[in-house]
Order: C-alpha cells, then structure tokens, then sequence
C-alpha cells in the first residue's frame, strides 16, 4: 500500500500545481527557481566560459544544475512528508507549480492579441518582442501573429507538459531538474561563437528530456482539438510526420506541425535575429492566411492539451494504483 499512497499523494500534489498556476501563475515580485537558475547560469558564463575546454566546462553548468536542484528538493519533500502528509503535498504542489507556465503563457498571447485588435502595431511589436528572440521592431501583423502561435505552440511542451511528464514520474525534484536544464538550454544552448561548446552539454541533455514529452504532446494535441478542428486526423497526422522533424530542433517541431495542421496554416518562414537572416521550414498547408483571432485560438489549443495531456497521466496512475491493490 505505500506504493499506493506514494502515487496518489504525487497525483494530487501534481494537480493542487496546474491549479495553483492557472490561478495564480508567476506573480511578478515573488521568488521564483528559474531567478535563481538564471542568476547561477549567468554567474558560471561569466566566470568559466573562457579559455580552453569550453565544452568541458559548460558540462558543469548542466551537472551543477542537475545535482542540487534533485538532492536540495529531494531532502526538503521528503522532510516535508516527514512532518506531515498534507505539509508534503503542498509543499511539493507549490514547487511543481513554479515549473510550468500555462497561465504565464496565455497572458502573454493574450497580450500581444490585444493590441493588435485595437490596431496598435507598435505596442503588438513590444508585447510579442517579450516573448520571443526574433527581430520584432519591422514585423508586420501577419508576422506578429505567427511569432506569437509559434511560440506557444513550442511551449506548449517546453514549458508545461515536459515539467508536467517528469512530475508525474518523479514529483517536484524530477519537475524542478527538468526546468533547471531548459533553463541552461535558454540562455547557453545557442549554436553560435559564444556557446557552441560551452553551450553543448546543455542543449543535448535538454534534447533527450524533452523527446518523449513533446511527442506525447503532439499527440494528445491533436486528440484534445481535433473536434474544434476542420481537418481530418489523418489530415493532421499527415503533416505532423512530414513536417515535424524539419524544424531544428528535434523536438519543437512536433508541437508546431500539429498546431500548424490544426489550425490548417503555415509556420515557420523568414525570422531574423539581430539583423542575421534564418530561413525556417515552412510547416503545415497555407490553407488560409493567419489572423489575430488564431492567437485566442492557439491558447484554446494549449489549454485543451493541457487537459488531456494530465488526464493520460491520471488514468495511467489510476491503474497502477489499481494493479498495485490487486496484486497486493
């Protein structure tokens, strides 16, 4: 039976989180990980991204990460449960809740929808520049728009169900190692002078967590919108698999072919970062243009995945739970 308990109280920790995030999110002035994280990677490229052995060194980044975010937050759950099992679960459930982001997500669509209903094109530039790494200040709408369902089409598995996946596994120190390592990707991951090397260990390792994830999610997107879709699954499916492994990464690209197919427009273009021109793969068919209405439309999407993607796992926790008292 502790089998039995260790799942549920790991389930309901894992849904008190989407709770917490969809209330509450990441209120700006509150003490989050990824700060910390962010001020720990900074510290290291400044001080040990130099010199000879560049990849070597940037494996300490990933390997430092790693080790304290899993012993540090491991020690406080258990002591926390220690203490007592509803301490544990809240504890647990607000630390899962700092490693996903749908609620700080969909503000952030929502916010470059806005102005671009009002017809303020410079304000959409700003908002959409908080959110992505392109050049924004030319964009026109079209553009606006497609960075902006890109982005959460991407993130969609990026930043809620991978960290969500590695809950339901591990609780909050798997949830919280996985989003110290997306962290690392983010800021040295980058295929350029500075982080080829220093950046390498960082982007493989972040590679391999996310492989399993953004298929699953790709999945459970098209199974979770395909009734509010106007194509077909075999449609969907279709392009998914033609078009998903030509984005540059290996994974990204499951998440925007499946909402690219869904939507039955075409992502992906001509983006340019800091004035370097990147060709991207177009994914999916230019079935009809892109409008401000598919930013709403995109959050829907993530929302619904979000849902099924919690509920596969509820149901799979639900029959171990069962296999676990039938076979005791």
């Amino acid at each position: 039976m502790e089998i039995t308990m260790f799942i549920t109280v790991h389930l309901i920790a894992v849904i008190l989180a989407l709770i917490l995030d969809f209330f509450i999110g990441d209120p700006e002035n509150w003490p989050h990980p990824v700060r910390w994280f962010g001020s720990w990677i900074a510290f290291l490229d400044k001080h040990v991204n130099k010199g000879k052995l560049k990849k070597e060194k940037g494996l300490i980044v990933v390997l430092s990460m790693g080790v304290w975010t899993l012993i540090f937050v491991g020690l406080l759950v258990y002591v926390c449960y220690q203490f007592h099992i509803l301490i544990g679960i809240v504890v647990e459930a607000i630390i899962i809740s700092t490693t996903i982001a749908s609620n700080s997500l969909a503000q952030a669509a929502v916010k470059v929808g806005s102005p671009l209903k009002e017809r303020d094109i410079e304000a959409a530039r700003y908002e959409v520049s908080m959110i992505v790494g392109r050049d924004t200040e030319r964009l026109p709408e079209s553009e606006i728009v497609r960075a902006t369902v890109e982005t959460v089409a991407e993130n969609t598995s990026d930043g809620i169900t991978a960290p969500l996946f590695y809950a339901f596994i591990g609780g909050a120190p798997f949830a919280l190692f996985y989003r110290a390592i997306n962290t690392c990707d983010s800021m040295v991951g980058y295929k350029n002078e500075r982080y080829e090397k220093f950046g390498y260990f960082s982007a493989k390792v972040d590679d391999v967590l996310n492989y399993i994830p953004s298929r699953i999610t790709a999945v459970m997107m098209i199974l979770a919108n395909l009734q509010n879709s106007h194509y077909t699954y075999s449609h969907i499916w279709h392009i998914v698999k033609r078009d998903a492994r030509k984005h540059p990464s290996p994974n990204s690209g499951f998440g925007e072919s499946a909402v690219a197919a869904l939507l039955g427009v075409q992502l992906g273009g001509l983006n340019t970062y800091k004035g370097v021109v990147s060709n991207r793969a177009k994914m999916g068919d230019p079935l009809r243009e892109l409008t401000v209405l598919d930013i709403e439309e995109v959050v829907l999407i993530m929302r619904r995945t979000i849902f099924a993607f919690t509920m596969l796992f509820m149901m799979i926790g639900g029959m171990c739970i069962a296999f676990t008292i039938t076979w005791g």
